[in-house]
């Protein structure tokens, strides 16, 4: 049986790997998805990964099944794909998070839906597919145990045109229910751990110095991070990661996770506004306590990428300049700038429905204004997360980035990585001409706005 899994790119991505911007390499945050349902396979499958965006789709490759992973803002190309492949008489199962909040849309365009996680349920899926009685919606009866999961088969990815192959993950899910994230309601509100020993083991076995921990929480029960921190110091590798800043409560809790190898940590501040996270039930952020945290950080010598969000009920059209101005305060190092999105699947996409005015899927990618908000226009809204991301991406704040973090505790060593993810963001904008305007000064010419596209991709 031959298997082709197909990681699907979307809009100005698509040609992004191929164009080798600046010479650099593809930057994937991650490929672990696919890489799950291959380590599930059985092994008299032959499997072969394609990635949409540094290769093209083999339309007439030999296959017996093809499996198709997706976001929500990539699920119009995924059903495109999927619909090519079916017109050959091959059978087509969709999955990942978008195909999971949404199995009922998905199943008009596949033969199947995995509505969840890979582990536990592939296998039946393929043996389904042998016998060729595949169909409809496979959902699992509850969340799978992260104990004794299959080590990702990395070799089927193509290395040499990635930044990193070497993700893992230790962790699954977030304990907090935003109202507004997709990775809660997909894991349920849920935090499950893999046995220290088994991540450490993966680890070890890593050729490279450096790799990523995709977990959406890394550091949401200390108990356990203590514990995982503790056992990664011996190895002496470099990493990056998720958390919230409540890791800063823990001063003793982020000297461990700096000795353990941590360089960067991207954590969700999302606004300055107290008020917009308690209305999206994200009040355990502090706004309060940003400053002091970031500097705690940065006392260790991690860098700090923090998630910006734009769009809320409470923001105004001077929230992007006071926005601006506060990341250069705190000294951030790297920012995503987003516009906020009522995603399918999520409890704020049903409270915003009657506000949403755009239902193409592929626009969902945090970057495109999908909602009427409520003290500025859609245009406004645009305009200003184009603007914040320009502005912030300049040249001359990149070099005082650059110098500030060099000559913090332990900066040097994660300076490269630093800098490779801000040339990362600014070869995106420099791109496709990203420039917007500051809504609170008026409009500009109409050439000044641009859509920005979705997280960076070359380094």
């Amino acid at each position: 049986m031959k298997l082709l899994l197909i990681a699907p790119a979307s809009g100005r991505w698509t040609s992004v790997g191929k164009n080798r911007l600046f010479g650099g390499k593809v930057f994937r945050f991650s490929m672990l998805s696919l890489l799950s349902v291959a380590a599930e396979t059985p092994a008299d499958v032959s499997i072969r990964i394609v990635d949409e965006q540094i290769e093209d789709i083999p339309w007439n490759a030999e296959a017996d099944l093809v499996g198709i992973t997706c976001m929500t803002a990539l699920a119009p190309r995924a059903y495109e794909i999927a619909g090519r492949f079916r017109a050959r008489g091959v059978p087509v199962v969709l999955g990942g998070m978008h195909p999971s909040l949404c199995p009922d849309e998905a199943i008009r365009h596949a033969d199947a839906v995995l509505a969840g996680e890979a582990e536990g349920l592939w296998s039946r899926v393929v043996d389904d597919a042998r016998a060729g009685r595949m169909s409809g919606i496979y959902r699992a009866d509850g969340l799978h145990s992260l104990r004794g999961l299959h080590p990702p088969p990395r070799h089927l990815l193509q290395g040499r045109r990635y930044a990193t192959v070497h993700a893992v993950q230790a962790t699954r899910g977030c304990p907090h229910g935003c109202d507004f994230c997709a990775i809660s309601a997909f894991n349920r509100k849920t935090h499950r751990q893999r046995p220290v020993d088994e991540v450490v083991a993966e680890v070890a076995a890593i050729p490279d110095k450096f790799i990523i921990f995709v977990d959406d929480n890394l550091t949401a029960d200390r108990d356990y991070a203590r514990r995982l921190f503790q056992a990664l110091a011996p190895l002496r590798k470099w990493w990056i990661t998720q958390a919230t800043l409540a890791i800063a409560d823990d001063p003793e809790l982020v000297e461990l996770a700096a000795r353990a190898g941590c360089k960067g940590v991207f954590v969700g501040l999302e606004t300055f506004s107290d008020r917009n996270l308690g209305a999206v039930s994200k009040s355990f952020n502090r706004v309060s306590g940003y400053r002091e945290a970031v500097r705690l950080l940065h006392r260790h010598g991690i860098a700090v990428e923090a998630g910006i969000v734009f769009g809320f009920d409470g923001d105004t059209p001077d929230v992007f300049a006071a926005t601006l101005k506060q990341l250069d305060d705190l000294e951030i190092d790297v920012i995503q700038a987003s516009i906020f999105t009522p995603l399918p699947g999520t409890p704020r996409h049903g409270m915003m429905k009657d506000r949403i005015m755009d239902g193409d899927w592929s626009h969902y990618d945090f970057h495109h204004a999908v909602f009427r908000p409520q003290n500025m226009t859609a245009a406004d809204l645009q305009a200003g997360h184009d603007w914040v991301t320009r502005e912030f991406y300049r040249p001359w704040r990149m070099a005082r980035r650059m110098w500030r973090h060099a000559f913090r505790p332990g900066g040097l060593a994660s300076l490269p990585y630093l800098a490779a993810v801000n040339l990362a963001y600014y070869g995106r904008t420099f791109r496709w001409k990203i420039r917007g305007w500051n809504p609170a000064r008026g409009r500009e010419p109409a050439t000044a706005a641009s859509a920005c596209a979705p997280a960076p991709a070359t380094v």
